[in-house]
């Protein structure tokens, strides 16, 4: 996912302009029955004649209340509960649902596999499970339902570590209600944080901390895929020499799924073939290639070759015919003390990873009019943690980059009308007959720019270009996003529809090697669109076909490559733990990033405006004020 480096005007300096002249209005008693934008930090409730009245949460109450952040999320969002499902009535929620599922289930599966044949404790289904409940819950009680939340290859790694540290036991305890009790701490951590507001400290996350952590997120993915290459070797090494032609042929696969992907991606930004085929291309590129690549296993001397394919249970069992409900309370008391480090080590994970998913699902470069709530889905989260360890499951949190490319492809998007603009001036604002109801959006929100729709058309083309005007899509700018709870859960219902008999033979039928070209896609896909990858092909380019225009011009070169080689030690301490005994300890590196940014990197020999064109805010001022607004530091 890009992100721009640009101190361009967000739209929140827009939106400052739009609260002054309400003041005014309000100072000058003129009353109207239309809905009037109002900060977020206001909450906002009609008198019967409809007039509004404003009622403002003093800041230093915010961080003193307890609870505050939660209520005030609750009351922000639940106006526009209604709309969430309504809203949905959106052709661009369909191509979501099929991307996401597919972007979603598999690769949390395919993280799964290490922990699932190494503790024997986990199976396909438990991950299924795990991946419904999170959705469901996060999109039907959640204030952020863009968020995407399943299995992370986080949450897998400190789970396998626990594994491995406790089974070095002379006496080892039950692995399951061990879990239980770390997820238990877990998830007390999770709500005295969302009820202390301890959230607010969001403020202090910029891109430094998304870049660097999207990086390493970005070469997981990559490392994942070669080991699944590579676990088919051993594999075959066990079982015979017959098995190899099978791991040879997963190769094959992985790299069939990878080109496919990127051939569909450039053919839908391309100007070949019609506009609608190119955004056919776009939203379901990625599930055709994977379809695809599967179905090559099972034709001519691949299908002799037999390749390794995804393992699964029985319908909706567990690993091993174990109950679901884990019996965590009858563990030995020195364990449930033994349990509580762990459960810390899971609570700074969590709070970092699901929060800057959250973070990045709502960023800066979206155009969204409704409230976030982070207070309020952080509680959510310790509840959701609380179930896993009470099933068994893996704990589910938010996804990177599952949870912006959820987003983006909610997208809707429109041609500038740069003639508009200039003699409309600096009005905000959209037309009512653009059919996005703006008169349900009772708070303030980063609008976009005029832009030309054509009457009754709820959802442009983004490569729209009528003749003689082959480069209109140039121009294009977001326009909405289609904020509603659908697609979540309806991605979410369809892994519990995979835990039924027939979907988990179908399931079984996927090759290994498919999944690990998805994973070397989607972490190219992140790698490429990453602060850290943009600011280092900015040295490779030619200056003569550089933007004029571009902010890193304005920055020293010495200073770019110390701000990125800051990242890329933070990046390089938290891949080289994450390969020892030690990865349990992981999860405070990446928390290390807020600190070091905040108090290490101002002292270093950065301007003012070059700390500005290499970072900035992850979301706007108007998600920010969730968290008391954006640090001016």
């Amino acid at each position: 996912m890009s992100k721009s480096s640009s101190p361009a005007r967000t739209p929140a300096d827009s939106l400052r302009v739009e609260i002054g002249e309400k003041e005014r209005l309000e100072e000058s008693n003129v009353s109207s029955t239309a809905v009037t934008p109002t900060p977020y930090s206001s909450l906002e409730s009609r008198s019967h004649a409809g007039s509004i009245t404003t009622r403002r949460w003093p800041s230093r109450w915010q961080s003193i209340r307890l609870g505050s952040g939660i209520m005030r999320d609750i009351r922000a969002r639940a106006p526009f509960y209604i709309s969430d499902w309504k809203d949905a009535w959106n052709y661009r929620v369909i191509p979501a649902i099929v991307l996401i599922f597919f972007a979603n289930v598999l690769p949390g599966i395919a993280f799964s596999l290490d922990l699932i044949e190494t503790t024997q404790q986990y199976g396909v289904s438990e991950v299924l499970l795990s991946s419904f409940m999170a959705a469901f819950i996060f999109s039907v009680f959640g204030a952020q339902p863009l968020c995407i939340a399943g299995v992370t290859g986080p949450i897998t790694v400190l789970n396998k570590t626990i594994f491995d540290i406790i089974e070095r036991q002379a006496n080892p305890p039950n692995y399951l209600q061990f879990v239980g009790w770390v997820y238990l701490w877990g998830a007390i951590l999770h709500w005295i944080t969302a009820i202390l507001n301890w959230c607010n400290f969001l403020k202090y996350v910029t891109l430094f901390s998304c870049d660097t952590f999207g990086f390493y997120v970005s070469w997981v993915y990559l490392q994942y895929g070669v080991q699944v290459i590579t676990r088919q070797f051993s594999a075959s090494t066990e079982s015979g020499p017959d098995t190899i032609d099978g791991a040879f042929v997963g190769i094959i696969l992985a790299l069939l799924m990878v080109v496919t992907c990127y051939l569909f991606r450039t053919a839908s930004q391309s100007a070949y073939f019609h506009r609608h085929v190119r955004r056919f291309f776009a939203d379901y590129g990625m599930p055709i290639a994977l379809v695809a690549s599967s179905g090559m296993a099972y034709w001519g001397r691949f299908n002799h070759a037999n390749p390794s394919t995804l393992p699964v249970g029985k319908a909706f069992q567990p690993a091993g015919d174990r109950a679901w409900l884990v019996r965590f309370w009858e563990l030995d008391g020195k364990w449930v003390g033994i349990a509580f480090p762990f459960g810390f080590a899971l609570w700074v994970l969590f709070f970092f990873d699901h929060n800057v998913s959250s973070l990045m699902a709502q960023g800066s470069q979206f155009p969204l009019r409704k409230p976030p709530g982070f207070h309020y889905d952080f509680f959510i989260l310790g509840i959701t943690t609380f179930i896993a360890g009470l099933l068994g499951i893996p704990a589910p949190n938010g996804l990177i980059p599952q949870a912006p490319i959820h987003t983006t492809s909610l997208l809707i998007v429109g041609i500038e009308d740069e003639k508009r603009d200039e003699e409309d001036g600096p009005s905000l604002g959209l037309r009512q007959d653009e059919g996005l109801q703006t008169d349900r959006l009772h708070h303030i929100r980063p609008r976009p720019s005029k832009i030309h729709l054509s009457h009754g058309e709820l959802e442009p083309d983004p490569t729209h270009a009528s003749d003689g005007q082959g480069q209109a899509h140039q121009h294009e700018k977001p326009l909405a996003v289609v904020e509603q709870r659908v697609s979540n859960l309806a991605q979410g219902s369809l892994c519990l529809v995979l835990l039924t008999g027939p979907f988990l033979h179908v399931l079984n039928l996927i090759p290994r090697g498919v999944l690990a070209g998805l994973f070397w896609y989607m972490g190219a896909d992140a790698l490429e669109g990453n602060g850290i990858t943009q600011k280092l092909l900015y040295f490779l380019r030619d200056k003569s076909l550089t933007d004029t225009g571009e902010p890193l011009r304005k920055v020293r070169k010495s200073r770019i490559l110390l701000f990125v080689g800051v990242q890329l030690v933070a990046f390089g301490a938290t891949m080289a733990i994450t390969q020892t005994i030690a990865a349990i300890g992981f999860p405070i590196i990446i928390l290390l990033l807020i600190p070091l940014r905040t108090w290490v990197i101002p002292r270093l020999p950065f301007t003012d405006e070059e700390l500005g064109i290499l970072d900035g805010p992850t979301a706007s001022a108007f998600t920010m004020e969730s968290v008391g607004g954006i640090s001016e530091k």
